[in-house]
């Protein structure tokens, strides 16, 4: 069990340096989401799934460049693929689900789309736009909605470049308490 953890401390390493379209690095960016998470009061899970919700992003070498290509990667079904061998359900589907709560969240909350950072902006295009009516109600009844609406949110709130987080070695137990017994 303990092997996954590594593996994800080893991603963090080799590709938490990179950018996605931010001023920040994707490694700031995951650890700061975490700690808003956090900050909320958010369950164990729901701070586990920000910490590893943009982690789609380190399984595909041209990551990088696919939002300002205006390439979908598709980095959250990714990355909620990958994690699902290891962590539960309550972990993996905020991060599958984060993607559509910011379109959700662009149909049903005014103001929303212009409170979002250039990147997330350029990036809903390739993401499917603003949900229509008919699927945010289909969003809204998932079980893990509240969950993603959190996460994305602290995803949002996630990228001031002046704020230095914890070190990921900091989230180390809480990472090895969330994995699927």
């Amino acid at each position: 069990m303990t092997a996954i953890i590594s593996e994800i401390f080893d991603l963090f390493t080799r590709f938490g340096g990179g950018h996605y379209g931010e001023e920040l690095s994707l490694e700031s960016h995951m650890l700061q989401t975490a700690a808003l998470a956090e900050s909320l009061g958010a369950s164990a899970h729901v701070v586990v799934a920000a910490l590893l919700h943009d982690i789609g992003y380190f399984l595909r070498p041209d990551s990088e460049t696919s939002i300002v290509e205006g390439r979908n990667i598709e980095h959250e079904a990714l990355g909620a693929a990958w994690l699902v061998r290891w962590f539960p359900e309550e972990v993996t589907a905020p991060v599958a689900m984060h993607v559509h709560a910011k379109r959700y969240l662009c149909a049903v909350e005014p103001g929303y789309f212009g409170r979002l950072s250039e990147a997330s902006r350029l990036s809903l295009a390739t993401q499917g736009g603003v949900m229509s009516e008919q699927e945010a109600m289909a969003f809204a009844q998932k079980p893990a909605f509240a969950d993603a609406l959190t996460l994305r949110r602290c995803d949002d709130g996630g990228k001031n470049v002046s704020i230095e987080p914890r070190s990921l070695e900091a989230y180390r137990e809480l990472l090895t308490g969330s994995l699927r017994r």
